[in-house]
């Protein structure tokens, strides 16, 4: 039985292009269908011809645009050239933007997850001051759409990073130990994300062989070994129950995320208003990632259009010891920064703290408004004034 003649990648939506592609041994035709085909269609052409040439592809390409860029063109184009078992060449395609590393020390109160699918949503992420974007391979993709989705993906990441911003770039690979994660890892590492978020990590282990496999492809691709930090994320029992350790595997490690929803569903547990079935897996995680040296990044709040939930279950996390929270939708971005800063009076009391602590003349403790001040006092103190001060550069910076 012969194969299939034509292969198709993309969709007829917005931002986005239908590329269908029929091999052949003559010079390669493209045709293109656009709304904008007068004003774009030439540099359309250009980007399918471009991509194609990286495959020596020969036969028919058609694109049917709906408002697509350049790199969702080249994108869709490579995968349905891949689709049709063509072989991109060695030295093909962009070198790789230079994009200092991020710190596991910087601030993350928001990573705002954007479906690696969806390619209207990145355009203007960086907009929102997000601390973190965080290109979503995993939960958000159907398994049919996976492998054309993780070479848009690093399209993206190989041509417009400006799409970001100041936030720190990071993408969501699908779990290691399963079909599709190794094969992510192999088209996302080059390009070069500063932060990876590995899901479903029941064990440190688990980081362990992201770690090993990200740096055999750093150095391959000629990047700094070690340059490219993790976010494991646990979303089970197993993986709440080996929190500490999954924090403590791996020093790219910059924070442990908790995954409620999944939780949720591995214990068959349903969610309260007050969020009381994940207290004792929200405290170990919050517990152990501290314990590590590491940032604690609670679950994301599904309900978008609930602000008051959001803000509570923010103040919650905050309680726990959590630093950062994921969110599903740039509205919520504000809410969250608002409830993870510190109040004026909050500040002014650290400030003076400090400021009393200063001129203690090497004292270990002294006194300010009758109350005793000590090294834990002012430590805490410290580090309320340095969070102030890094969400007011972020904010500049946004």
């Amino acid at each position: 039985m012969s194969g299939p003649s034509r292969f198709l990648a993309g969709a007829e939506a917005k931002s986005d292009c239908l590329a269908a592609y029929e091999p052949g041994d003559s010079a390669l035709e493209i045709e293109v269908s656009s709304k904008v085909g007068t004003l774009f269609g030439k540099a359309i052409r250009a980007a399918a011809a471009a991509a194609a040439a990286e495959f020596g592809a020969g036969g028919r390409l058609s694109i049917r645009d709906d408002g697509a860029l350049d790199y969702v063109v080249a994108a869709r184009v490579e995968a349905a050239l891949r689709d049709a078992g063509l072989s991109r060449a060695p030295a093909a395609g962009r070198p790789v933007p230079r994009r200092e590393p991020s710190s596991r020390g910087r601030l993350r109160r928001t990573r705002l997850y954007l479906p690696g699918d969806q390619p209207d949503l990145p355009i203007n992420a960086g907009l929102f001051g997000a601390d973190s974007i965080l290109v979503d391979l995993e939960d958000s993709v159907a398994p049919e759409r996976k492998a054309a989705t993780r070479i848009l993906a690093r399209r993206l990441l190989e041509s417009h990073a400006d799409f970001f911003g100041s936030s720190e770039i990071a993408v969501r690979v699908n779990p290691l130990a399963e079909s599709f994660g190794a094969a992510d890892l192999e088209e996302i590492v080059p390009a070069r994300p500063q932060a990876l978020v590995l899901p479903k990590c029941e064990s440190a282990e688990d980081v362990a062989a992201y770690d090993r496999e990200v740096s055999r492809l750093e150095a391959a691709a000629g990047l700094p070994v070690g340059s490219i930090l993790f976010m494991p994320i646990v979303e089970t029992a197993r993986g709440v129950a080996k929190a500490a350790e999954i924090a403590a595997a791996s020093e790219r490690n910059a924070a442990l995320c908790f995954g409620a929803e999944d939780y949720r569903r591995d214990l068959g547990l349903a969610k309260r208003p007050d969020e009381g079935e994940i207290l004792v897996a929200r405290s170990l995680v919050a517990i152990a990632a501290r314990a590590a040296g590491i940032g604690a990044q609670d679950s994301v709040f599904a309900d978008t259009e609930d602000e008051a939930g959001l803000e509570a279950s923010t103040l919650a996390a905050k309680n726990l010891g959590f630093t950062g929270k994921g969110v599903v939708h740039p509205r919520q971005i504000a809410v969250v920064h608002r409830a993870f800063a510190p109040g004026a009076a909050e500040l002014e009391a650290a400030r003076r703290v400090l400021a009393a602590m200063a001129a203690a003349d090497g004292r270990g403790v002294v006194s300010l408004d009758g109350k005793m001040i000590d090294a834990p006092v002012a430590e805490r103190a410290r580090r309320l004034v340095e969070y102030a001060e890094s969400a007011e550069r972020a904010a500049k910076g946004s």
